[in-house]
């Protein structure tokens, strides 16, 4: 769960690891930001899962709309605001804790610090692998092509913002850019 996202995120693959039909998504045209400084997120669709926490005595069940993502993550989905404030939910990132009402009592739920590691570990390789590999190819593609079953024909799914601007930021190696904001003040 991250209480710094403002979206519930599934990836295609685990969508296609619970053997959900493509046809259950729902169209959504608007993009989201911030996954990639300069560029925008176009999500497949978005689709209404029921989502349970707890156990068969204290459980928490309620329906959660997702954003169905196109591109490599190192979680299975990524639970944001929208999760905590329907589920009542209370982090504790130090011990890795999360708190919400249930029915017989307080349902708390958990993770190792070696999961986490791992977790984490993971996501800095695939950062990693994205940032040197595949960032120039995501942001000069356009918008990938949608095929009748509605699976797109590319898996890039980020586009750049006209907003931007590539700035150098090493003088002696030409090769190091990044983009930018192209309305930043000069501070």
């Amino acid at each position: 769960m991250d209480g710094g996202s403002g979206l519930n995120i599934l990836y295609v693959a685990t969508l296609d690891a619970m053997r959900i039909p493509w046809s259950e998504l729902y169209q959504v045209s608007s993009p989201f930001h911030g996954m990639i400084l300069g560029t925008q997120a176009y999500p497949l669709g978005q689709i209404d899962l029921p989502i349970t926490f707890g156990n068969r005595v204290n459980f928490h069940s309620e329906a959660l709309t997702i954003e169905v993502m196109d591109f490599p993550g190192s979680y299975h989905a990524i639970l944001g605001r929208p999760c905590y404030a329907k589920f009542m939910a209370i982090p504790n990132y130090t011990y890795l804790k999360l708190k919400m009402p249930g029915p017989n009592d307080i349902i708390t739920m958990g993770s190792t610090f070696l999961h986490a590691q791992m977790c984490d570990h993971e996501h800095y390789e695939l950062a990693t692998a994205i940032n040197s590999a595949e960032l120039p190819q995501l942001r000069n593609s356009s918008t990938p092509a949608v095929s009748d079953c509605n699976k797109p024909t590319s898996s890039t799914t980020f586009h750049p913002l006209k907003e931007t601007k590539v700035v150098g930021i090493n003088p002696t190696d030409p090769t190091k850019m990044v983009r930018i904001g192209a309305k930043l003040l000069s501070k």
